[in-house]
């Protein structure tokens, strides 16, 4: 019943039960198998089973890797969360690069100055139409993948002078409710985080409320840190991503990081906002945000000890917003 036999699939009988293997397969009689070039590594093997058409029409390029797809897969669902014309880059299934603008050109100026350091070789990922003007400022850098919804022809002569640039034209599709990861001997699931917060649901816990024109970049410095890697912390003005600190052990070190990060680049953090994927558990955090010039930051709350991240944020004439939700990713 599968496709082929090989080492890799022989796991699938040992351990998952018949159900499992139905999930793994998203439905057989839909699915389609592809050996990769190798996994994470060259050194490793690996298999993709779906049927990426359904998700994306590749235009242009070569074969998708098993990295590839996993930047892909962190790309579109981030991008999938805005509305606003957007560009993001992804590096190691991170944003590196986000900017919400309503001239596409500019949003993507805008993403790429966040980090162009981290941008060479990355994944970008766009909800807007590629037009001719915006291929010709893409094609300046040296990237793996393109995805977005449409693209112009003359756009595609620019862009596909590199021949193993991957071009890949977004479908419509939802993805699963439903995620996976294989474990230990076994599975997880869980229901997919689609939760996506708006000024409606943010609680304003201290004295001062933030300006009106905060509210975009909290509700837009939130979202980015739903797809990042925990601990994160996002920092953003004008909804552009000025920096952000993933994946870090102590809450502390993911500010610390992102603060070094933006002034590296030459960003002004006066007035700009601040979006933690979990709560404070000390007003630390809000202290070195105020040292930094940061005003006003959107987290989940819930801590213990709230009441000491809100009396900080008080004494420090800083606003602060609860939104309820926690958005761990791991």
């Amino acid at each position: 019943k599968f496709p082929h036999t090989s080492p890799l699939h022989l796991p699938l009988f040992l351990y998952f039960s018949q159900k499992t293997i139905c999930v793994l397969f998203f439905k057989k009689k839909q699915t389609t198998a592809g050996y990769l070039r190798y996994g994470e590594n060259p050194h490793q093997q690996a298999i993709y089973h779906g049927n990426l058409k359904d998700a994306l029409e590749q235009l242009h390029g070569k074969e998708l890797s098993y990295n590839n797809i996993l930047d892909i897969d962190a790309g579109i669902a981030l991008i999938t969360d805005f509305t606003e014309p957007t560009f993001a880059v992804i590096k190691h299934n991170n944003a590196c690069g986000v900017c919400s603008h309503s001239s596409p050109i500019e949003a993507w100026k805008g993403a790429l100055a966040a980090d162009p350091v981290s941008a060479f070789g990355g994944v970008i990922v766009t909800n807007q139409n590629i037009s001719k003007e915006i291929a010709s400022e893409i094609n300046k850098l040296f990237f793996e993948v393109l995805i977005a919804p449409e693209f112009d022809e003359e756009a595609l002569i620019i862009l596909k002078e590199k021949k193993n640039r991957i071009l890949l034209k977004q479908q419509n599709f939802n993805f699963p409710l439903q995620q996976y990861r294989s474990v230990l001997n076994g599975l997880l699931e869980q229901t997919r985080d689609s939760v996506v917060e708006s000024k409606a649901q943010m609680k304003v816990v201290t004295k001062i409320t933030p300006e009106e024109n905060q509210y975009p970049d909290l509700v837009f410095a939130n979202k980015i840190v739903k797809h990042s890697k925990s601990n994160a912390i996002v920092l953003a003005k004008n909804q552009q991503l000025l920096a952000s600190g993933v994946g870090q052990t102590s809450r502390i070190d993911a500010l610390e990081q992102a603060i070094q990060k933006a002034r590296h680049f030459g960003f002004d953090l006066q007035n700009s906002v601040l979006a933690s994927d979990a709560f404070f558990p000390f007003p630390d955090c809000v202290n070195i945000a105020h040292k930094a010039g940061i005003t006003a930051i959107v987290q989940p709350g819930g801590s213990l000890k709230d009441a000491d991240s809100i009396d900080a944020c008080d004494s420090n004439g800083m606003a602060m917003v609860f939104i309820g939700v926690r958005h761990f990713k791991h």
